[in-house]
């Protein structure tokens, strides 16, 4: 499973369709599951990434799995039309507040959608200090 890397800006057009670029399609596969991210973002899974997810779920007891059903009753097959795009449902749009200027981001193992404001201000409140206090509390 390779890693998924870069930075994209685009915009959903007004069916809610959002391009993804051919590199990121490359590296995304032709199938791949779109689900609630974390910090208000959305989550694209490659499909092998999706496949270790879903195991990983399958192996928790019933008691811990019930906090992880907004994440697959949400979760979208999306595979890219002839043009590259694909469909963002509403409730998924919605829960990232995006509307048309996204940003796609890398993130080892699945790409994040975010509203191109809010991942702004987060890559605005990242200094090189902070950079390096991360990767010290991470051991790297």
């Amino acid at each position: 499973m390779g890693s998924v890397t870069g930075t994209y800006e685009h915009s959903i057009d007004t069916k809610g369709r959002l391009f993804v670029p051919a590199k990121l399609r490359e590296e995304l596969g032709p199938v791949c599951y779109l689900t609630l991210g974390l910090d208000c973002c959305l989550s694209i899974y490659p499909e092998e990434s999706w496949n270790v997810f879903t195991e990983k779920f399958a192996s928790l007891p019933i008691t811990q799995s019930k906090t992880m059903r907004p994440i697959f009753a949400n979760a979208a097959k999306c595979e890219p039309d002839s043009q590259g795009r694909i469909l963002i449902p509403q409730f998924l749009r919605s829960y990232a507040k995006l509307d048309k200027d996204v940003v796609i981001i890398g993130v080892h193992n699945r790409a994040e959608i975010w509203d191109a404001d809010a991942w702004h201000a987060q890559e605005e409140e990242m200094t090189p200090e902070k950079l390096s206090a991360l990767m010290a509390e991470l051991d790297f």
